[in-house]
């Protein structure tokens, strides 16, 4: 895998982690707030996936 890709990755990557610190850390956790979590992964995630790592 090239350089470029895992770049794109690991800033993404950051970008995502650091949103959902600050919701953690400003919201009160409940059930919504995990499934918001768990979907804004998937709908990050999985198109980068299929597109650079599975082709």
């Amino acid at each position: 895998m090239k350089t470029s890709i895992i770049l794109r990755f690991v800033i993404l990557g950051v970008l995502w982690l650091g949103l959902v610190g600050y919701i953690l850390t400003h919201t009160p956790f409940t059930l919504y707030i995990g499934f918001v979590i768990v979907a804004s992964a998937i709908i990050v995630f999985v198109p980068m996936y299929k597109k650079y790592i599975r082709k």
